[in-house]
């Protein structure tokens, strides 16, 4: 049964990277277009620069997660963010991520970090070799590329 499940990791693996983005999307939409709903409880809409900083990384980041572009490097970074707004914003109001309401960012940390180390999975902009590596990959092995060879 084992190695039935294994032959669907790269597309599990992909859906999770999916699942992840879209819902870190609506985070950053929330404090740059207070869509879904405001991100402060009084609706004015003023961001600070964290706020707004996080705001892109949460939007243009979870996007290039959501397509897989980058993946790693930018799931690098933003597993930092994550980490970061934990400790200044949650961690000092009370010990318990439950009591703190900092779960959601301690997840995403460490979903991101995983990322950084498992890849994209399958559908994503990242799996696609540029045209030369694909044609080194289809070349004999004892063909060299017209770019490559020395004279």
């Amino acid at each position: 049964m084992r190695d039935t499940l294994n032959r669907y990791r790269p597309e599990a693996l992909g859906v999770f990277r999916v699942v992840v983005a879209l819902l870190f999307i609506a985070h950053g939409t929330q404090k740059l277009f207070g869509f879904p709903a405001p991100a402060d409880a009084t609706g004015s809409g003023d961001l600070g620069t964290l706020m707004l900083v996080a705001g892109l990384l949460e939007t243009f980041g979870g996007l290039m997660i959501l397509v897989g572009f980058f993946t790693r490097p930018v799931a690098f970074v933003l597993s930092g963010m994550m980490a970061v707004a934990y400790f200044m914003a949650h961690a000092p109001q009370d010990f318990f991520p439950v009591n703190n309401q900092g779960d959601a960012a301690i997840l995403y940390c460490f979903a991101f970090l995983y990322f950084v180390f498992a890849g994209p999975g399958a559908f994503a902009v990242d799996n696609v070799a540029p045209l030369d590596d694909r044609r080194r990959a289809q070349a004999p092995r004892d063909y060299t590329l017209p770019s490559t060879r020395t004279k």
